[in-house]
């Protein structure tokens, strides 16, 4: 994975794995503001000539990772990242059920974003 450099481009709300010059992999994700505000976690994809090479690991690692420097928590909707964190409960610590039911509404409420 040394050959992947992974970026926020938070306007579109994606988190993407670029390697030489292309997108190979991304979670999309939305930015909840209440009750408390999270990142939650919707789609991962990984292209498929890139599966298996950790891409989605890494990008779901860097979602936590995002998430601890801004100082807010994780709500995943996403069933991968769902079963990541299960895995690594010492690097994603469970989301309070009341934002996972804040952040089910909005998407919702949002069926356009998705």
């Amino acid at each position: 994975m040394s050959d992947i450099e992974i970026r926020d481009d938070r306007a579109a709300g994606r988190l993407e794995a670029v390697g030489a010059g292309e997108v190979v992999g991304r979670i999309e994700y939305f930015v909840l503001d209440a009750p408390a505000r999270a990142l939650v976690p919707v789609h991962t994809v990984v292209e498929p000539a890139h599966e298996g090479r950790g891409v989605a690991g890494s990008l779901t690692r860097e979602v936590y990772a995002l998430a601890r420097r801004e100082g807010i928590v994780v709500a995943p909707l996403c069933s991968y990242v769902v079963k990541w964190a299960e895995r690594h409960p010492d690097e994603a610590p469970a989301a309070d059920p009341e934002l996972l039911h804040a952040a089910k509404e909005w998407l919702a409420a949002h069926p356009e974003r998705f």
